[in-house]
């Protein structure tokens, strides 16, 4: 197939499904809006020269080794089956899951060794092979597409691996996750040829997307608090070089700013209190630029 010689850069994602939905918000979050129609594959958007392609999750490493897209956003574990020659260029932090072997409730299961001479029920032969082969376990893989987990249940393999998020659904078919063999994200991945003119584009588009995912998990905090109690808050407070200080019309007092985890502010925000500290935000934070 020819490459794709549009000025645009052309990105190809899910067509439908949980990848789809989280796709799109990481774009608009990007300042990328994605002009949506139920009947169009292919679209433009506003915000970014960007053009986008909508297909199956299991053709997108296909769309992008052979040129058709420059880039696609994929789950990591179809990456590695697809096995294309393409690059991960950015981990985006959602819809991480792992690839997992598991076996019946009652299987006693001890350690990959007891694999041998089974039967496993994958929609991912690839991978399992791979990782057969570096455990030296001789298996039958059974390529299934959809529904793995029923195959114990009806004897037509062993053991599965498959996808596992909760694991509510191995549980409901009764079996246990046993085996962790990949663990995997949504991905971005580009083809490895592109030209000046594209290149320029995707690191402007990199740009955004790591000031956006940078501030996953950071929170701006701001507080008053009495200005004898500023230096042991900013030990508490570190953000991400110090804390804004700035002192307030009221003798005594300052405005504290800084940029923390989430997690961390609910571990010191009794602390904080203890200092004096008073009229606590805690805000969210759209992007960041370092």
């Amino acid at each position: 197939m020819s490459k794709n010689t549009n000025k645009n850069l052309r990105c190809v994602i899910q067509k439908s499904g949980r990848l789809n939905e989280a796709s799109i918000n990481l774009l608009r979050n990007c300042g990328v809006q994605v002009e949506l129609s139920s009947r169009k594959l292919k679209t433009g958007c506003n915000g970014f020269p960007m053009e986008f392609l909508f297909v199956r999750d299991d053709d997108i490493p296909s769309y992008v080794e052979n040129g058709a897209a420059d880039i696609g956003i994929v789950g990591e574990n179809v990456v590695v089956e697809e096995n294309k020659d393409i690059e991960i260029i950015q981990r985006l932090g959602f819809s991480k899951c792992r690839l997992s072997i598991a076996v019946p409730r009652d299987f006693d299961y001890r350690g990959v060794e007891d694999l041998q001479n089974k039967t496993i029920a994958t929609s991912y032969p690839h991978v399992v092979e791979q990782f057969l082969s570096e455990n030296n376990v001789d298996c039958t893989v059974s390529t299934i597409n959809g529904s793995v987990e029923i195959a114990p249940n009806i004897e037509l393999a062993d053991v599965i691996c498959d996808l596992v998020s909760t694991g509510s659904t191995l549980v409901a078919n009764g079996l246990k996750e046993v085996q962790v063999i990949l663990n995997s994200e949504a991905v971005l991945v580009a083809r490895k040829d592109l030209d000046i003119g594209k290149e320029r584009l995707l690191d402007d588009f990199l740009f955004r997307v790591q000031s956006y995912l940078r501030i996953k998990g950071y929170r701006y905090v701001m507080l008053n608090a009495p200005t004898e109690s500023i230096e042991s808050i900013k030990d508490l407070l570190p953000g991400i070089k110090s804390p804004t200080v700035m002192p307030l019309s009221m003798y005594g007092w300052s405005a504290v700013q800084a940029v923390i985890k989430e997690n961390i502010f609910w571990k010191i925000v009794d602390d904080l209190k203890k200092l004096g500290a008073e009229d606590i935000l805690l805000l969210p934070i759209e992007k960041m630029v370092l």
